[in-house]
């Protein structure tokens, strides 16, 4: 363990958090604290801040509800205990959380604590951006909800206030035929160059009625212009229209700076190769 430590505060419910937050302003929340975890050779190592407001006794976050329209769990509940909900759960975001680290580490992260890393979008992000997933962010005053596209923001820090927290991810339960996800580095935390990528469909009568292609690593990609290319069209996918595709795509990943160029190549193989399903 590096550095110096001061205090860890244990607020049992959000009204003390607050109030111990105002009077500890530098103090920083923590939830499971995986993503102060950082692996070197065979050692793993933890770095922290000097202040902690530890989230764990805070039971109203978490909790799981659900309803005929939306999934709504409280930003700390464990990675594990999403994936163990099974079906209710979009299979693209469970094969998301799947794939973070092993089931040791999933045991103690949480969904709040993956979305809110500092620097990389990590692997719950574009699932979460895919499928209009919408955050609660409160402080001692406020309490407001915002998309995960909008809080992730598609290049910047995350779109927090001053003393905000992540409380609860409310995700509809909305029907999607064909979803793939794919992940460009194993490695946790996740590499600079690397990021995580999905491809969900919805397909009604034989339809493709909605598209959409999210990445997510050093930022959030999008690009809604070669989507709307497929939507609407009948299936199986004329070639034609899934070459027009991929050479938006190919333009739009030529005008960005970020991920890298092995990234970037590798991203148009996956949406090629699966939109081409789509064709057959």
């Amino acid at each position: 363990m590096d550095g110096a430590h001061n205090q860890v505060f244990l607020p049992s419910n959000i009204q003390e958090l607050f109030t111990t937050w105002n009077r500890f302003p530098t103090a920083v929340p923590v939830a499971g604290g995986a993503s102060f975890a950082r692996r070197q050779d065979s050692r793993c190592t933890l770095t922290l801040p000097a202040d902690i407001l530890s989230l764990d006794g805070l039971n109203e976050l978490q909790r799981i509800t659900r309803t005929e329209r939306y999934i709504e769990m409280g930003a700390m509940v464990r990675l594990n205990d999403i994936i163990n909900l099974g079906k209710i759960i979009p299979p693209v975001f469970t094969q998301a959380l799947k794939r973070i680290a092993g089931p040791e580490l999933r045991n103690l992260a949480t969904i709040g604590g993956n979305i809110c890393h500092p620097v990389l979008r990590l692997n719950a992000t574009a699932p979460l951006v895919a499928l209009d997933a919408r955050y609660e962010l409160r402080t001692s005053l406020t309490a407001r909800w915002i998309s995960a596209a909008r809080f992730s923001s598609f290049s910047g820090p995350l779109a927090f206030n001053p003393q905000e927290l992540l409380t609860r991810i409310r995700i509809p339960l909305e029907q999607w035929n064909y979803s793939l996800f794919k992940r460009f580095a194993d490695t946790y935390p996740e590499s600079e160059t690397g990021g995580a990528l999905v491809f969900i469909a919805r397909i009604q009568k034989n339809i493709l009625t909605d598209l959409r292609v999210v990445f997510a690593g050093e930022t959030v990609i999008r690009d809604k212009n070669s989507e709307a290319v497929l939507s609407g069209k009948h299936l199986p996918l004329d070639r034609r229209d899934i070459s027009h595709f991929i050479e938006l795509w190919r333009a739009f990943l030529s005008g960005i700076d970020t991920p890298s160029l092995m990234v970037k190549a590798r991203m148009l193989n996956f949406v090629e190769d699966a939109v081409m399903e789509l064709a057959d």
